[in-house]
């Protein structure tokens, strides 16, 4: 009976230690929320620049509200239109595996939000965290209607570097005296480049060097001897930007939600639609340091905004400086802080230190700097390749009666495009919904995998036959578990450029770029297949080329875009369709009963 006695309570204990064990396996996915929020999309006035202006924001904010959410969380965002203008909302950078009708480009996935109505996004978060971003994905709406989407890991799951203090969002966005719309507008009537925005904004303020903005200027506020995380996002329309901080070194440790091999550096570089998360430890003299953002101008002879933006990373009790608080917590999870307009920092107290941003047309310091991010560890790179698109991105010059609707270089209408074709939306309705009810005539299958005339496509001399691209809603097919590689080459038709390449719906590995024109017997020996890093929107080296790779295991119809407002509107896009698998977990979703119908 003795021996009995301890066997039942040896077994008893194994059963408990088993069940603990278990426990902590299962406990992190046990604690996912399902998490609501409610988006207006409405007016707001708001004053930059000497100047009162009507913006569109989303509940009243510029930026828009914080989503902080944990890996394995649902969401469901209820948006409600009440402005004047149709609208869809992008969650820049999620996967949404099998639920492209939760991704958002208008035309592309769904028909957009008409004013007066709703619909509710939901989705949840698999496998991703890190920083992302969401904004209006219709017409120029972004501008001012975006907002940062921060993914912490699953509960009682730590980062994988030491957990820092404190965390702040840093939005980087531009800004301009006219409506964005009217701006966008105008050019779709004349033919001719959209006008460049007036200031560059950090969390919404152009800072102490733009005219009637010192008093607002924002503010990081920090404590001597810890560290914080910055989760930098460029939401910028146009513009490619280099941000530094004066005094102190930064430590990358993700980019685009993936994190990285740790590297220091004095500067960071974002093309619009990347985010980068940095570590800096406030390790310099108690003082306010100035944090500064101001564009990497990579075309020549073409028109940028030479602006500065500046935000103040303040010591709190620091000799001269205004009181600071340690910055208010967004929901209570983490030490994410809320930078805070400044009171005029410029003039309480000694002037902050600038930092050494680098010239605007500092190419090598840019590419120097996206050359550095690799995966933190060995990664296993998908192959061998089985479908190869070879893309050129590029703008283009449509022919045209000279008059005031052809008011582009040399009396022409600009466009751009990808292997010449400039990619025009449907307008009855959205390209997944045509391919998931197979709606015929909406668009075609017979986007080009290779360019159609073979040049030297980074020349300064390409001939004018070349300049004219055709317009069409041309996708390209791709196979369910395909192993695809993209090599997007650049072009110097009007004028070469960076361009950054986003793709809906994925991440990809970028295996190499390099400059002028894309040769694989030679090029091929540059594929990282180590460590390449992991992103969803890659900048294409100006006069240069990029080779992406990806499996395609996610069904739908996914946007490829140069992240350049101005270049997509004119065309530099195309989709992918992507076949379903064979089984249920390899379809497309059926579509949600409150998808938006398309109309007038």
């Amino acid at each position: 009976m003795e021996a009995t006695a301890a066997t039942r309570r040896l077994m008893g204990l194994c059963c408990c230690l088993s069940g603990v064990i278990l426990l902590s396996f299962l406990l992190p996915g046990a604690l996912a929320e399902e998490r609501f929020y409610e988006f207006v999309v409405q007016e707001t006035v708001v004053k930059r620049l000497c100047q009162t202006n009507r913006i569109i924001t989303v509940n009243g904010q510029f930026p828009g509200p914080t989503i902080e959410v944990h890996n394995g969380d649902t969401l469901a965002i209820r948006a409600v239109n009440m402005a004047q203008y149709n609208v869809t909302l992008h969650w820049h950078g999620l996967r949404q595996l099998r639920n492209g009708w939760a991704d958002g480009p208008e035309f592309v996935t769904q028909c957009p939000i008409r004013p007066g109505s709703s619909y509710t996004y939901r989705y949840t978060i698999q496998e991703q965290e890190g920083t992302l971003w969401w904004h209006a994905h219709s017409s120029w709406l972004r501008a001012t209607v975006h907002g940062a989407l921060i993914i912490l890991p699953k509960r009682g799951m730590p980062y994988p570097f030491p957990k820092p203090d404190k965390e702040f969002p840093v939005v980087l966005a531009e800004w301009w005296r006219r409506d964005p719309i009217a701006v966008l507008r105008q050019s779709m009537v004349t033919g001719a480049p959209p006008n460049v925005s007036d200031t560059i904004l950090i969390n919404g303020q152009p800072g102490d060097f733009l005219p009637c903005s010192s008093q607002e200027t924002s503010i990081i506020p920090v404590v001597a001897g810890e560290t914080n995380l910055l989760r930098i996002i460029n939401a910028a329309m146009n513009s490619e930007l280099f941000v530094s901080l004066a005094g102190h070194k930064m430590t990358v440790v993700a980019a685009d939600a993936v994190y990285t091999k740790p590297f220091e550096t004095t500067v960071v570089l974002l093309g619009p639609g990347q985010t980068t998360d940095v570590l800096v430890t406030a390790h310099a003299a108690p003082g306010r340091y100035y944090l500064g953002a101001r564009v990497y101008a990579s075309a020549q002879n073409v028109p940028f905004d030479n602006t500065t933006a500046t935000a103040v990373f303040q010591y709190k009790n620091a000799a001269g400086c205004p009181p600071t608080g340690a910055g208010a917590g967004l929901g209570g999870h983490t030490g994410l802080g809320r930078p805070r307009s400044s009171g005029n920092p410029g003039r309480a107290g000694p002037a902050p230190m600038f930092p050494m941003l680098p010239a605007n047309n500092d190419t090598n310091t840019a590419t120097g700097f996206s050359n550095l991010i690799r995966s933190p560890r060995p990664v296993k790179v998908p192959g061998p390749v089985t479908q190869e698109v070879f893309t050129t991105i590029g703008f283009g010059l449509f022919n045209c009666q000279p008059g005031p609707f052809c008011q582009g270089p040399n009396n022409t209408r600009f466009g751009a495009s990808m292997n010449n074709v400039s990619f025009q939306l449907p307008n009855t309705v959205s390209l997944l919904q045509a391919h998931y009810h197979r709606i015929p005539g909406v668009f075609t299958e017979d986007f080009p995998a290779r360019p159609p005339v073979v040049f030297d496509y980074t020349s300064q001399n390409v001939p004018r036959a070349l300049w004219q691209p055709v317009k069409g809603t041309r996708l390209y097919r791709v196979k369910y578990g395909a192993v695809v590689q993209m090599v997007f080459q650049d072009t110097g038709i009007f004028a070469a450029e960076e361009h950054p390449m986003h793709i809906h719906g994925y991440h990809f590995y970028v295996l190499a770029t390099g400059f002028g024109n894309y040769n694989p017997r030679r090029d091929e020996a540059k594929f990282n297949m180590v460590d390449p890093p992991s992103r969803n929107t890659i900048g294409v080296p100006v006069g240069g080329w990029a080779v992406v790779r990806f499996l395609a295991d996610n069904p739908g119809v996914w946007l490829v875009h140069c992240h350049i407002d101005a270049h997509l509107t004119g065309g530099l896009a195309m989709a992918l369709v992507v076949e379903d698998g064979k089984t249920e977990l390899q379809t497309t979703m059926p579509p949600p009963l409150d998808l938006p119908v398309c109309g007038p």
